[in-house]
């Protein structure tokens, strides 16, 4: 039993009553869940909380108050990173509960599998107490969920017309290539550079989250680019 599952349940019933709390705040007429999704070709994103804002925040400064994480990321980790792992483990189970209660199955079937490749390999960190620094290298993808989520409010509010849209646009576009396309592959270079020191399952399981992932990014910032700037 490790005590990471304690705060693996704790973060999935926080964010479920979170969830059940901005329920009963929504506007008079809406309809369906608080975190309805459009198509991934609208939104090209995953996730519609604010939830996980504070993973966006944290995980560049664990990197930046200990840079000696970037040297070794299956065994060093400063303290709390560990707790960090396992809270976004909790939010991705209640995220991936919501979208089986509150929509159709080819409605959300591609952030379904997302957060199924997330919550295997994320829990391995959890369970094992290592690869927690590729896990945090895997949380800075969350700061292109800033622009969006922030994209995806601008749709539903009609201000597609705006300079405000157009210029979250190119800010979404910007942090997507760095913060997606560039950090797995980074994280796929790593892994192949590492692999004489990775456990063979261990391995397995991050070489076919990585070929899953990247695909998926290619193809949904495709889906943005056309959507914003080709339609």
């Amino acid at each position: 039993f490790s005590p990471g599952l304690l705060v693996v349940a704790g973060s999935f019933a926080a964010f479920r009553l979170l969830n059940r709390g901005l329920e009963r705040l929504r506007a008079p007429g809406w309809s369906g869940s608080c975190r309805r999704r459009p198509r991934p070709g609208a939104t090209a994103g995953s996730g519609a909380t604010s939830g996980h804002r504070w993973r966006t925040a944290l995980s560049p400064c664990r990197f930046y108050l200990h840079p000696e994480m970037s040297n070794d990321l299956v065994g060093t980790h400063p303290p709390g990173a560990h707790s960090l792992v396992a809270v976004s483990v909790g939010y991705f189970l209640e995220d991936f509960v919501d979208m089986l209660c509150n929509q159709k199955l080819h409605q959300s079937w591609e952030l379904l599998f997302h957060h199924s490749v997330v919550i295997i390999c994320f829990g391995l960190a959890v369970l094992l107490h290592q690869y927690v620094g590729f896990a945090l290298v895997a949380l800075l993808v969350e700061i292109n969920s800033i622009f969006l989520h922030l994209r995806q409010i601008l749709l539903m509010a009609n201000l597609v017309h705006t300079t405000c849209y157009r210029l979250n646009s190119l800010i979404n576009l910007g942090t997507y290539v760095v913060f997606r396309i560039a950090t797995l592959a980074w994280m796929t270079r790593w892994l192949f550079l590492n692999r004489q020191n990775v456990p063979p399952a261990t391995y397995a399981v991050g070489t076919v989250g990585m070929a899953i992932m990247t695909p998926m990014n290619i193809i949904l910032f495709y889906r943005l680019l056309r959507s914003d700037f080709f339609k």
